[in-house]
């Protein structure tokens, strides 16, 4: 909202520059702020409470909104630095990313432009092969959607509730039935499907109620008890500051710990209401408290006043500095750090103020909406453009890439194949009508041998039965689910079905494959208790080779394959763009494959009878480097997953070394 010198808040602003370094830091990889997305949540909460008291005074002034002044400030204030940033991350897009991505993120720009990106991710979090969020440079936008699909609900909310029943009362329970609902279906979605419960509205709704009830209480019941506004005060910092160094991004976010610092939010501002007195400029010397005085530093307003530009800027800037620099310093992070804030101050002296506060623009709604909804629809229009021209006139090269990384498996290209993450009950699908049979059992490093074993197969009179599910593994190892936030809980259910309806099956060969430990620790990027986890997972291999040995079936183990430090399909696909060699993204044979890991693994194996390892590394690998295109074709569609024309390359071998050596 545009400040007056009557209702001014040094507090808000010093609370936005808190919010926004929480999600810089968090973004740019500070460590020690593990939680610093929760900021977003902060910034929810603010809008909350400042829109609410806004309406509600207007309402209790008038007894109406004019809904089309209220639009125009905040297309004013919003959009023109929005579509400015958009415009600009599309233009350096043009020359960093490969004319897929640049397609790709075009659609998330288009999105972005009409403020319903939010929606757009919730889709796309539910592709098991999606692109790595980290890689769109608007992904950042989801926030900014959710909170201008509340400013076109929440008006109407506060109106109808004005119009039942005239008085804060009615407007006061409005608010409160809609946030208690809303927080109960987020807390249950959060455990349930978190994308919904992260990026939906409505499931988010609580946060903005929960800064309009704050903006409801009277400031006076704490403008006569100084004691308990610094105490507020202090409770709220610390909330919020435990949920920054406590935080990551594994929590079961937003559900129940968004609570803290959503709840640190509104006491920071409830205590900050006592220093601004009704009808009266702020007294920085009424309930002043520390945590007030600090708020009001000029370093903390100076970030506060940029915040809006430094949340637009500083995404595109990290994300394109890790694509041209993938492995960054920290004195590379603080360059970075440096241009997002000139860049945004930038931003909002030439662009975000002067047309917010231009005379002509405020005197009348039209005069903002009408250039507000053109300039939107322009922004829609130019990234959907973009997304078709950039992929208009591809090279053979670039297309064989887009083709293979785009190409699912057999078994994932029939619906239901590869289970889904909530599925419990296997579901197994038959490939090739031979009359004996192979079943091929594991996660989606099982499920990538599909298409050349059931070629294979089908050579040889087998018929190929698949027991595939997404990012759960044939080892009897239970494991936390990033995609769920909680623990994988249907994976060790799935699992027990599956080994028994294999041994009731009888196949004359199971074949395994699984994502290998240690490339499950890169991906998350940190090794965790390995010692603990070693332990488990050789018991865990053992014990499912086991039940299959006993039951009298043969089994191969087919290794992992090697595992990437960035997508490589998007990396080839660049390479190419700049004119450079495919084998930039090579990666070294210690680093990719972990032959140490495997030889443990192949001693697992070889000590279970009727159980014999199958090790394809040569076909990726020399021995020291492990290739990213081979023969003319793309290996792998992103870090860890081959390409399906390179894995039915692999036919031949697979026949020799599995179904020859192995299954007779």
């Amino acid at each position: 909202m545009s400040a007056s010198a009557q209702d001014f808040r040094p507090d808000i602003e010093g609370l936005r520059a808190v919010a926004v370094a929480g999600v810089v830091a968090y973004h740019f990889g500070l460590k020690a702020l593990p939680g610093g997305f929760a900021g977003v949540d902060i910034f929810f909460v603010i809008s909350g409470y400042l829109i609410t008291r806004h309406l509600v005074a207007e309402i209790s002034q008038t007894g109406r909104l004019d809904l089309l002044r209220f639009y125009a400030r905040r297309a004013r204030r919003l959009l023109p630095a929005a579509l400015f940033v958009i415009a600009a991350t599309l233009a350096a897009g043009a020359i960093i990313l490969s004319p897929e991505e640049q397609a790709l993120y075009s659609k998330g720009a288009m999105f972005a432009s009409a403020y319903m990106i939010n929606l757009w991710l919730i889709r796309w979090s539910f592709d098991y092969f999606a692109n790595d969020a980290t890689s769109n440079p608007f992904i950042h936008y989801w926030s900014l959607s959710v909170e201008e699909q509340f400013y076109v609900a929440w008006p109407a909310l506060l109106m109808l509730a004005a119009w039942m029943k005239p008085g804060k009362r009615a407007i006061i329970v409005a608010i409160g039935v809609v946030g208690l609902v809303s927080f109960i279906l987020c807390a249950w979605l959060t455990s349930v499907s978190q994308p919904w419960a992260f990026y939906f509205s409505p499931l988010r709704a609580w946060e903005f109620a929960a800064g309009g009830l704050a903006s409801m209480v009277p400031a006076r019941l704490l403008q006569k008890r100084p004691l308990l506004g610094r105490a507020l005060s202090l409770a709220g910092l610390a909330m919020i500051g435990t949920a920054y160094l406590t935080f990551s991004e594994d929590a079961p976010f937003p559900g129940f710990l968004a609570l803290l610092p959503v709840t640190g939010t509104v006491l920071l501002l409830k205590a900050g209401a006592a220093g601004a007195r009704d009808g009266t400029p702020y007294s920085p010397n009424s309930g002043r408290n520390w945590v007030n005085a600090a708020l009001a530093l000029s370093p903390l307003q100076w970030t506060g006043r940029l915040s809006y530009s430094i949340y637009l800027w500083h995404w595109p800037v990290i994300v394109y500095a890790g694509m041209l620099a993938p492995e960054l310093t920290p004195i590379e992070r603080l360059y970075c750090l440096a241009l997002t804030l000139a860049l945004s101050a930038l931003t909002y002296h030439l662009i975000e103020n002067p047309i917010r506060r231009n005379g002509w623009l405020m005197a009348n709604a039209a005069r903002a909406l009408v250039p507000a909804l053109l300039l939107t629809g322009t922004g829609v229009a130019a990234a959907y453009g973009n997304a078709r021209l950039a992929v208009r006139d591809l090279d053979p090269q670039q297309r064989i890439i887009a083709a293979s990384a785009a190409e699912p498996s057999t078994a994932r290209a029939r619906a239901g194949c590869v289970q889904d993450y909530e599925t419990v009950t296997p579901a197994p699908c038959v490939f090739g009508d031979g009359r004996r049979v192979i079943a091929l059992f594991g996660d989606s490093h099982a499920d990538h041998w599909s298409t050349p074993l059931i070629e294979a197969g089908r050579k040889n009179g087998y018929r190929v039965v698949t027991w595939l599910k997404n990012s759960c593994r044939a080892s009897r190892i239970s494991v936390w689910s990033a995609e769920l936030k909680r623990p994988y809980a249907e994976c060790d259910r799935w699992r027990e079905q599956a080994i028994a309806g294999i041994i009731k099956a009888k196949p004359a060969l199971v074949v395994i494959s699984e994502l290998a430990l240690t490339s499950g620790r890169k991906m998350a990027g940190r090794d965790g208790d390995t010692a603990r986890q070693d332990a488990e997972w050789r018991a865990g291999l053992r014990s499912t080779l086991t039940s299959l040995s006993k039951a009298g079936l043969k089994v191969a183990f087919i290794r992992d394959v090697p595992f990437n430090n960035a997508n490589v399909d998007t990396c080839v696909a660049r390479a190419l763009w700049r004119d450079e060699a495919p084998s930039r993204c090579d990666q070294t044979r210690a680093y990719a494959a972990n032959d140490a890991m495997a030889a443990v693994e192949r001693d697992i194996v070889d000590s279970i009878p009727n159980a014999a390892y199958v090790d394809l590394t040569d076909r990726f690998c020399s021995a020291t480097v492990c290739h990213a295109f081979i023969n003319g074709k793309l290996a792998f569609r992103d870090q860890h997953h081959m390409a399906t024309p390179f894995a039915e390359s692999l036919e031949p071998e697979v026949e020799k070394r599995v179904i020859s050596k192995v299954g007779r």
